[in-house]
């Protein structure tokens, strides 16, 4: 870029962990510390809230992962990034205005939807994503305010960090989750429910797992439950697995936490005991893990779900999963299914619907016949699927910024015609876009903090964070609580 064309204009769409660390790691860069590359970032998010996945996508009991918004929090605190919030990309800002408006664009929308799990059954009432439970309990206002939860037992397919989550929340008691930010009507859902069993299958064997140690050790905290074994299924597990499971430290200390569970519940089945929970206590729900599972169908009565039919399976002399032909089918009232992510097409951009992706190379995005559209690209897992974390993220990210960097050094990308800050916010006004701004979040963190103050968790403590829900709400307390910016 000429000096006459600086500052350097980029938007990045989605204000999660992707979209922060790109414009972060761009500000970090050698050109721009250095001072030769002056930059703008203008950060869109479709919830007038930021921190996208982390506050909509991960279960309000996780404070460790939680945590991370303090780390997000603090970059766009700085307020060299300008975060511009309720702007829907694709009706509120297209794929054109963004061209007109900046020199590159930055996607970075991640992976809300469910993947499909393809099996007879699924379609039948009771039969959920788990993605959208999980939007439910996080409060995310697109989705509706209750969410139907009479089913006693209840299946979780899946052993990823998902199936966790929505296990752990379904088998804890309302009153125990009024120690997180749940709002009103989530802490009034739960505590209706009527969930006693709750069911957790994977497919693969307790080595084959996704979770952590701590995760693992979580999955009992639970006041009121207790977790039960299939002796079977930690019986099926041959020698030399068993040798590749203890050379491994995380995959031992997860196995090791399944085999001690077991052995206390067979202990006290043998001195003929009543089950307790982790602390003594008495049984209100029961946590089953089940693993050698592999979904077949969902059974139905008058379009309801009644249970589930799963093969079991095992390990070939090769480490391939193989059917066992062993047929085995559960009562059930509901089924959540939590198989992975699946990014959603935006408008304008090219899109991968087998991989749920933004078509890209290394960040930069292309057309279906591979050629590269000059300033646009791709971070998160919109770029490369809905796996890894968040170091997985900062590494995209710095792949991304790279391939950026090359290409304004190269003289690859057009300036955008319009290239005044001030452009783009006019240009939503006159559309009637009522965008939110950092202050405006600083408003809403305020209010939502004030709200919790004024209540108590089941321990007579006052609470954290109660969460705003409606959009309407979250955007009055937003803009009402901090100055509008003005334009000549």
């Amino acid at each position: 870029m000429s000096s006459s064309q600086q500052p350097f204009r980029l938007a990045v769409i989605g204000s999660g962990p992707a979209g922060v660390y790109a414009a972060e790691t761009l500000l970090r860069s050698a050109p721009v510390k250095s001072g030769e590359l002056e930059v703008s970032i203008d950060l869109f998010d479709r919830f007038p809230a930021p921190f996208g996945l982390i506050r909509y996508g991960v279960a309000p009991d996780h404070p460790r992962i939680k945590g991370i918004i303090t780390a997000l929090h603090r970059i766009l605190g700085r307020g060299d990034i300008r975060f511009l919030g309720d702007v829907e990309f694709g009706t509120d800002l297209t794929a054109e205005d963004l061209r007109t408006h900046y020199d590159a664009v930055i996607y970075a929308t991640g992976a809300l939807k469910d993947a499909d799990l393809r099996i007879p059954g699924i379609e039948l009432e009771g039969s959920h994503g788990a993605a959208d439970f999980v939007a439910w309990y996080d409060g995310n206002p697109d989705y509706p305010r209750t969410w139907e939860l009479d089913a006693e037992s209840v299946a979780v397919i899946g052993n990823g960090n998902v199936a966790l989550d929505v296990a752990r929340v379904l088998s804890k008691s309302a009153d125990e989750l009024l120690r997180t930010e749940i709002p009103a009507n989530v802490h009034e859902g739960l505590q209706a429910a009527r969930t006693t069993d709750v069911h957790v299958f994977g497919r693969r064997g307790p080595a084959q797992t996704k979770f952590s140690p701590l995760e693992a050790r979580e999955l009992a905290h639970p006041k009121g439950l207790q977790v039960v074994m299939d002796p079977r299924d930690l019986e099926q597990i041959t020698e030399a697995q068993w040798e590749a499971i203890k050379a491994d430290k995380r995959t031992d200390q997860v196995v090791q936490t399944f085999v001690g569970w077991l052995e206390e519940q067979q202990r006290r089945e043998a001195a003929g005991e009543e089950p307790t929970d982790r602390e003594g206590g008495p049984v209100q729900r029961r946590l089953h893990m089940h693993f050698w599972h592999r979904p077949v169908e969902v059974l139905g009565e008058d379009g309801r779900v009644t249970g589930m039919r799963f093969e079991r399976t095992r390990l070939d002399e090769d480490g391939e999963l193989v059917g066992t032909g062993e047929m085995v089918d559960y009562d059930l009232g509901a089924v959540y299914r939590a198989v992975g992510y699946h990014g959603s097409e935006l408008p304008g951009v090219p899109y991968d619907a087998r991989r749920g992706v933004i078509l890209n190379q290394a960040g930069r995005v292309t057309e279906a016949d591979g050629s590269v559209i000059p300033g646009a690209y791709t971070n998160g897992w919109i770029k490369r699927g809905p796996v890894g974390l968040i170091g997985a993220t900062k590494s995209d990210a710095i792949e991304t910024i790279t391939c950026l960097l090359e290409d304004i050094e190269a003289g690859r990308l057009s300036p955008a015609p319009e290239r005044e800050d001030d452009a783009i916010l006019r240009l939503l006004e006159d559309r009637g876009v009522q965008y939110t701004t950092w202050d405006g979040w600083m408003a809403l963190d305020e209010h939502e903090k004030s709200l919790g103050a004024a209540a108590v968790d089941a321990d007579g403590e006052p609470r954290a964070r109660i969460k705003v829900v409606e959009r309407e709400e979250m955007v009055r307390v937003s803009r009402e609580g901090a100055p509008q910016p003005t334009h000549a």
